[in-house]
């Protein structure tokens, strides 16, 4: 393969939150929010990673080329054929930290489109396909990477192509009167510690009814969402997480018993509804959550990492 060739001006990009699972869907339905992190970077002709971090988390995010976005533009410069000597990059944060709604898949999403967008025919070199396939590679699940490529609600899934599991994905369609609030806490959960707390095997029973109600939710989400409550039904990973975030499973049964669709969004410890209720109700459904959570309304992100004027 040929080096590629470098462009000498600055790629500018958004990126969605995303948040995956949505109850039933473990590690393969995502769906992105209208919460954008903004990244935009320049090829430099010293080895020297320039880095400026504003925003959620930036006192957290490393500064060097340990840099989640710099590492994922510089898996994506290698996948086209050569890597430059250093980057500029400047990172403004909107999405929270350690609460489960993607703020690792948009650095890595964000960072592989920086790096397309800096090459000439990147475009063609690294295609949305290559970007989950290469995303899946460094986050280690596919399901938030391709909620942030593609946008919308995805599916995703892993598959053995040319000796090696790499992670696909395809666009399900979102019923317009979908829309999403969010409840973020103020506490943390980092996705190892919460994966660690998921048990080995469940009872053939929870893992029917969880194959059910996610078979459910590709139609609840596109066509019925007066089956939303049924189709975020869980019973494969919420409650075995319920210890490391009791406050916000709380939540989640409160509201569910209320008749509203409420989940864990990801590993936690946010809390994702999805509904298409009125200002009234978002409201009323809002002060379930007063005191633990500050609440979002968003809209579901039909677009997903993005080029920015």
């Amino acid at each position: 393969m040929a080096r590629p060739t470098f462009k000498a001006t600055f790629a500018k990009i958004s990126v969605p939150a995303t948040s995956a699972n949505l109850g039933p869907g473990f590690d393969c339905f995502g769906l992105a929010l209208d919460m954008r992190d903004m990244y935009a970077a320049q090829i430099l002709d010293d080895a020297e990673f320039d880095i400026e971090i504003t925003g959620e988390g930036h006192e957290e995010v490393k500064k060097d080329k340990n840099n989640l976005v710099i590492k994922a533009m510089m898996h994506g410069f290698e996948h086209m054929g050569g890597k430059p000597k250093g980057l500029a990059l400047r990172q403004l944060n909107a999405i929270p930290h350690g609460r489960g709604l993607g703020s690792s898949a948009a650095a890595i999403v964000g960072g592989l489109a920086l790096a397309r967008n800096l090459v000439l025919g990147g475009d063609a070199l690294l295609t949305d396909e290559d970007m989950v396939a290469l995303g899946t590679e460094l986050e280690g699940h596919p399901d938030n990477i391709a909620a942030a490529v593609y946008g919308g609600a995805t599916i995703s899934w892993m598959e053995t192509m040319h000796g090696k599991e790499s992670g696909r994905a395809i666009s399900i369609p979102v019923d317009s009167r979908i829309k999403a609030i969010l409840f973020i806490p103020e506490n943390h959960l980092a996705t190892h510690k919460a994966r660690k707390l998921l048990p080995e095997s469940v009872p053939h029973h929870d893992a029917a009814l969880n194959a059910a109600r996610a078979a459910l939710l590709s139609q609840a989400i596109s066509a019925r969402p007066d089956l939303l409550l049924s189709a975020t039904e869980d019973l494969l990973h919420q409650s075995y997480r319920a210890e490391a975030m009791p406050k916000s499973m709380a939540l989640v049964n409160k509201l569910r018993a209320a008749g509203v669709a409420a989940t864990i969004s990801g590993a936690g410890p946010s809390v994702l509804v999805l509904h298409t209720s009125s200002e009234a109700e978002v409201e009323e459904i809002i002060r379930a959550g007063a005191g633990s959570f500050v609440a979002h309304k968003l809209a579901i992100s039909p677009i997903g990492v993005a080029v920015t004027p």
